[in-house]
C-alpha cells in the first residue's frame, strides 16, 4: 500500500530543491498500467513528448496546464483529465503534484 499524500509531499518538496525543478516516483505498475507522482516547480515546463496508449491525469496540489496543438488545458487540484492524444507538454504556473496513469505498451 503506497501513501500517496505522503509521495506527493515527499516529491514535491524534491523538486523545490532540483535545478531542474521536477521530481518524479512510479508508484505501481501491473502490465502495461503503469501510475507515477510527478512534481513540478512553480515555473517549470515538461517539454513536449508522445502520449501513451492511454492516460490520465489527476491533480494532487496545485494546478498544471497541458499544452498540445489542440489547445490549452488547465487542470487544477482534485481534478481528472485525460491525457491528449498527441504530443504534449505540461507546464506548472505554481507548485503541483499529479498522479499520471498510463497505459503503455508492454
Amino acid at each position: 500500500m503506497t501513501d500517496i499524500d505522503l509521495v506527493a509531499r515527499e516529491h514535491l518538496a524534491a523538486a523545490v530543491d532540483s535545478p531542474h525543478g521536477r521530481s518524479a516516483v512510479m508508484v505501481a505498475q501491473d502490465g502495461p498500467l503503469r501510475q507515477t507522482v510527478i512534481a513540478l516547480k512553480a515555473g517549470t515546463v515538461m517539454g513536449k513528448h508522445n502520449a501513451p496508449l492511454a492516460g490520465t491525469i489527476y491533480v494532487l496540489e496545485g494546478s498544471i496546464t497541458v499544452v498540445s496543438a489542440s489547445g490549452r488545458t488547465p487542470i487544477h487540484e482534485n481534478q481528472l483529465s485525460l491525457v491528449p492524444q498527441e504530443r504534449h507538454s505540461v507546464e506548472a504556473a505554481e507548485d503541483a503534484v499529479f498522479l499520471l496513469t498510463a497505459v503503455t505498451e508492454t
